[in-house]
């Protein structure tokens, strides 16, 4: 067992520390005390080094306590930008010409589960960063242009610009080594102003801390360091190799330039930006105490050259000489993180660099999440109430949500807030290299004060009533055997828990979702955005009711992971197998809803087609089928379980309460959901083996939905538009390959087209549970046309090649992902950096959207490890 394998499992304090700060904490829901709602214009960027934030801390490469009380991260100022470079600079959403947009060049590198290793890379442009260009040029640019970003602006064309790489070292649970290394890729020396920054989170003025934490300057001069004092922590200290300056502040808003009100003090949170920039230093002087503090570095850095700044901060006494050890320590700890990863990665050197990036960015993506609805709603002693509108607008129905923990967040800029239905995803991976994290985080979300009362997960701060895909059940059986994997045993207990709370989710499904009770779903929104001709959370036109294929397929799918689950804890626990009986039984009724040929259902199958559809369902009981070739209708493949003999054994009721129903039903439908080629291999699938292979038809295609980089979300046929009319009114899309064309959802996420690696990595799993059954008796041409029959196994890996080869540098050194950009591909210092981005290009494959979700994208390290050679074991 591996050092890094051993913290794991022992727990203790060694995850107190890691990198739980946000990206970006200001223009989220959590800062907005708006009346409308209007989160962006309430906590923009200009108010962020100025203004004290309520719920959290946001800063550029940083960690934090598990709490938030005390944090830590980068200040830069290259001499020329208007303000120091504290945080990540990017477009609110009603700025960029595709919604929100984070405008820096950052990279996670590396990181271990318990953080006792990490590293990260922040490029820094050495002329003035272009704050205004990135704005103004995206402003005037269309939808049906691409964003303008950092690298676009030329700023970097001759390599001025530094490569800041911070790095974290643990000597122990909370002793934590950091050094910055500065580097200059240009030719000629530059200066660089590098300010390491410690500060508490301010609960004081919240009436959340009593007593005022400090820091304070002790034995000032070359041996000085920071004694930090909180009373929810224990004693610090904060070590700091000698330096110019050291500037102390406080964490507390500037009253003066946001509202024209005198400040009680000077002390205020952006005084360093005074202090460094327009060298009002004076206004400092002296001062040895602050609840901000950071010593300050002026670094002339040779062309080609760098610097390194060493700092420690440990609880307990002084440590003698905090530096002696500090090489042999980070030596060690990087020894230790490629030793753990070494077993989890394949053996392709490409392919588990890959990897490796995908684990960091998945660890780097934790971060401290807080929120208290009734609160939130009610306001602060002390502090102006919020908006009477707030009583009645944004998730005022969820007054028993009270969320502060730490979450796996799809992208600590873009996204610095939770999505239940990416969770379920990031846990795969998570899964891989720390199964116990990624258990808890599936069961804290559904925990009560997370879960609303009714039994609905919560799906992200814009909206926690929104309805995102039911996939919970899905990840925790997906988790749970990759632990067994590992381990060689389940974990029973997590799945009871979880089945237990899943079960008042699905019972929400089927009360709030299936509106005249024919096992017929309408979902709504359901993730997928834009995905449909209209938004599919509003009212419906014409005043109908839409029945969805997909969500009829994802409750079909739940029932399944459910059934499964339930047979696993049977074998342990006789109890549960009445449960299975009642989840297969529900599935046989939404397997029929969704096969039956007349319009009568939603999903109808189209026969000329071989095709599901959406259908709308007007007031007077005319119906309008929505023929929009989508992941709408491909979803129905996911609802798919080949049963073993062994699964049957052991529950015996439940077999012979199997077939009987399906007996009992099969003179009652269109479809027989139980397959069988012998009574000991049974398959429940929502399509029938023909209709299998007319969607697979459809989905191997290359002029629909088959891309060079894996499936697209809508059929390329859509490429020239699709139009319905619907009581006169018209409604329409087109297939489009990348940014989104429209404005909505806020115009920064795209379903008509591009390739997203969930939903793919669903596909792939599905055909291999068909494949599971059918083995080499049922084939399929991939791509259709081409005369080349495969079986689904095959398949399933052909398109996972597909997949991974957006991430793989071609033989010209050019990854898909970064589309045109010459410097990925000649730039030693780029052409190693792999971003994991929110979805790809449908014709070419470049990232599109969030460039660090590495969230949900990260599972291209479980299709690597499922599909490529591990490294040898060494022979004992």
């Amino acid at each position: 067992m591996t050092t890094e394998q051993q913290r794991i499992d022992a727990g203790g304090n060694w995850l107190t520390w890691g990198p739980y700060l946000s990206e970006r904490q200001w223009g989220t829901v959590r800062e907005d005390y708006s009346p409308h709602g209007t989160a962006w214009d309430s906590f923009p960027h200009d108010h962020a080094r100025s203004r004290v934030y309520r719920w959290g801390e946001d800063g550029l490469a940083g960690i934090s306590d598990n709490r938030q009380r005390l944090c830590f991260a980068l200040a830069l100022w290259n001499g020329r930008d208007p303000i120091l470079k504290e945080r990540l600079f990017g477009l609110a959403g009603p700025e960029g010409n595709h919604g929100e947009d984070v405008k820096e060049l950052y990279y996670y590198l590396d990181s271990t589960p318990t953080h006792s290793y990490m590293k990260q890379l922040y490029k820094y442009p050495q002329a003035e960063f272009p704050y205004a260009d990135l704005l103004r040029t995206n402003q005037t640019r269309t939808r049906q242009e691409p964003e303008y970003e950092l690298l676009d602006t030329g700023i970097l064309s001759e390599n001025n610009y530094f490569d800041v790489v911070t790095e974290y070292a643990k000597a122990g649970e909370e002793d934590i080594l950091i050094r910055i290394t500065v580097h200059n890729r240009a030719s000629q020396s530059a200066n660089l102003t590098v300010l390491p920054t410690l500060w508490f989170r301010n609960l004081w003025s919240f009436g959340l801390l009593d007593e005022m934490p400090s820091l304070t300057l002790m034995n000032p001069g070359p041996a000085s360091y920071v004694a930090v004092r909180h009373p929810e922590l224990p004693a610090y200290n904060f070590y700091f190799q000698p330096a110019q300056q050291t500037l102390f502040t406080d964490n507390e808003t500037n009253t003066e330039r946001l509202y024209n009100v005198p400040n009680a003090s000077p002390f205020v949170k952006d005084a360093f930006h005074r202090a460094v920039i327009d060298a009002g230093v004076d206004e400092l002087a002296g001062r040895t105490t602050g609840t901000k503090c950071a010593p300050l570095y002026a670094l002339t850095v040779a062309g080609g050259g760098h610097e390194t700044i060493c700092l420690r901060l440990a609880k307990g006494p002084v440590v003698r000489k905090p530096f002696g050890e500090f090489d042999t320590v980070f030596a060690q700890r990087q020894r230790e993180a490629d030793d753990f990863y070494r077993p989890l990665v394949v053996a392709n050197p490409q392919l588990a660099a890959i990897q490796r990036q995908a684990f960091a960015g998945m660890l780097w993506s934790k971060q401290y999440y807080n929120i208290d609805i009734p609160r939130w709603l009610a306001g602060d002693p002390g502090q102006a109430p919020p908006p009477a509108s707030r009583k009645t607008g944004r998730n005022h129905q969820w007054e028993s949500l009270n969320n502060e923990d730490i979450i796996s967040m799809p992208d600590k800029w873009e996204y610095p807030w939770y999505a239940a239905w990416d969770l379920a995803f990031h846990c795969i991976p998570l899964a891989m290299i720390d199964s116990a994290f990624a258990k808890a985080q599936l069961l804290l979300f559904l925990r009560e004060w997370y879960m609303h009362p009714n039994g609905q997960i919560p799906a992200y701060e814009w909206a926690f009533g929104d309805v995102n895909p039911p996939v919970h059940a899905w990840a925790c059986w997906q988790v749970y055997q990759l632990e067994k994997g590992q381990k060689g045993a389940g974990d029973v207990v997590f799945l009871k828990k979880a089945f237990h709370k899943l079960s008042l989710n699905f019972t929400w499904w089927v009360n709030r979702k299936d509106a005249h009770g024919k096992n017929v779903f309408e979902g709504g929104f359901l993730g997928l955005d834009n995905i449909g001709v209209f938004d599919r959370s509003a009212p419906m036109p014409g005043g109908g009711r839409l029945e969805q294929a997909d969500g009829t397929a994802w409750m079909g799918m739940y029932c399944l992971n459910m059934l499964e689950i339930a047979l696993e804890i049977t074998r342990h626990d006789p109890a549960f197998e009445d449960m299975a009986t009642k989840f297969f039984e529900h599935f046989v009724y939404i397997a029929e809803s969704l096969n039956r040929m007349s319009h009568d259902m939603a999903g109808s199958w189209d026969e000329a087609e071989g095709f599901f559809y959406d259908v709308l369902t007007l007031p007077d009981g005319r119906q309008v089928p929505l023929k929009v070739r989508s992941l709408v209708g491909l979803s129905t493949l996911f609802a798919v379980l080949p049963l073993t003999k062994s699964q049957l054994d052991a529950a015996p009721d439940f077999a012979y309460r199997l077939n009987w129903f399906a007996q009992y039903r099969a003179g009652l439908a269109n479809y027989q959901v139980v397959e069988a080629t012998d009574p000991e291999h049974l398959l429940l699938s929502l399509i029938p083996p023909r209709r299998l292979q007319r969607l697979l038809q459809a989905m191997l295609d290359e002029a629909e939905f088959l891309a060079p980089g894996g499936i697209r979300s809508i059929s390329k046929r859509h490429q020239h538009g699709y139009q319905v009319d619907i009581n006169g009114d018209q409604f329409g899309l087109r297939y489009d390959p990348a940014e989104s064309s429209t404005g909505a959802f806020g115009g920064n996420s795209n379903w008509r087209g591009p390739i997203w690696m969930p939903m793919n990595y669903l596909l792939i799993q599905a055909l291999g549970r068909y494949d599971a059954y059918y083995g080499d008796t049922l084939q399929v041409e991939y791509p259709t046309g081409s005369g080349q029959c495969m079986q689904l196994g095959a398949v399933a890996a052909a398109l996972t090649d597909r997949l991974v080869s957006l991430f793989v540098p071609d033989i010209t050194g050019s990854r898909p992902l970064h589309g045109d950009d010459d410097r990925y591909r000649t730039d030693p210092h780029f052409r190693d950096l792999v971003l994991f981005y929110e979805y790809f290009h449908g014709d070419t494959g470049r990232g599109v959207g969030a460039s660090h979700q590495t969230g949900w994208t990260g599972v291209v390290a479980h299709l690597i490890a499922q599909t490529y050679p591990k490294p040898a074991t060494p022979q004992s």
